[in-house]
């Protein structure tokens, strides 16, 4: 179909004139209808065999795209890598590995959802994400996990706030202050509560969120205090936002979790060296 002729195909396949028009024969023989006419010596195809001719090419196309991908598997691992990350390490930590991977891993599509650690947890236990990082609350039922990051969560506050003052913010300082607070389910909430309970202390809670960035967002906004994690305050812009270290400290850990049912791809293990090295680098 190519070549046209019998003898330039025996020339591109080196075999002889014989042998290809055996094999067409043959191929006529198994399909059960005849692909080519022969006239005045050539052979010239029927309409059967360009549709045919169609189809084959749409296969070989195909196993060149598997060659493709078992040399990406290969070479990298899969061509693709999903990952779930909770908030405080979603909008920090992890854009700072996702960047490091990049530079390794051109070519890798990487797909970044930022959600609550049940949610995080129950993606990876699917197979929706490759890898997550969550707060060590998860039920950890079906997963792989392992102690990721410690965290004491830090006071930030605006800038000319009286307790912009203090070289540390203790929880008699909060009474009364406008404060923006995680969800009543969030962990990190939870203990900050039972800490403010146990001092007899009750801050006037003005907004209620989900997310870390949130919390930077509104306290550069002047609109309260709020308590946040070391790497979601790394990047904040200390002319509308002052941190402060908080005593007692309001612990904060997460689990990187994988799933449970297939071995760690080189991609995963790729991207889990630089979730590592940004984790351990000096700069939140």
């Amino acid at each position: 179909m190519k070549s046209g002729t019998v003898s330039r195909a025996a020339e591109l396949l080196d075999i002889t004139q014989p042998a290809v028009s055996r094999t067409i024969a043959e191929l006529e023989r198994d399909i059960g209808f005849l692909l080519f006419d022969r006239v005045r010596g050539r052979i010239v195809p029927r309409p059967e065999a360009n549709l045919l001719y169609r189809d084959v090419e749409a296969s070989f196309r195909g196993m060149d795209t598997l060659r493709a991908s078992a040399a990406r598997i290969r070479d990298r691992g899969a061509g693709e890598l999903r990952i779930g990350s909770l908030s405080a390490l979603g909008s920090s930590l992890v854009p700072k590995a996702i960047r490091r991977f990049r530079d390794q891993n051109p070519s890798v599509r990487l797909t970044l959802q930022v959600l609550p650690s049940r949610n995080v947890r129950d993606g990876v236990a699917s197979g929706e994400f490759d890898l997550g990082l969550a707060a060590d609350e998860i039920d950890t039922t079906g997963v792989i996990h392992q102690p990721f990051l410690v965290q004491h969560a830090l006071c930030a506050m605006p800038p000319g706030h009286p307790l912009a003052t203090r070289k540390v913010v203790r929880p008699a300082d909060m009474d009364g202050i406008s404060f923006i607070a995680y969800l009543a389910e969030d962990p990190s909430r939870q203990r900050l509560d039972a800490i403010l309970a146990k001092a007899g202390v009750r801050p006037q809670v003005v907004v209620e969120t989900l997310y870390a960035t949130t919390v930077c967002a509104l306290v550069a906004e002047g609109v309260g205090v709020g308590l946040v994690s070391p790497h979601s305050a790394a990047d904040v812009d200390p002319s509308r936002i002052v941190l402060r270290p908080f005593d007692p400290p309001v612990v904060g850990r997460s689990l990187l979790i994988l799933p449970s049912d297939r071995p760690k791809s080189r991609l995963v293990r790729d991207f889990i060296d630089c979730l590592m090295a940004c984790r351990n680098s000096r700069n939140p």
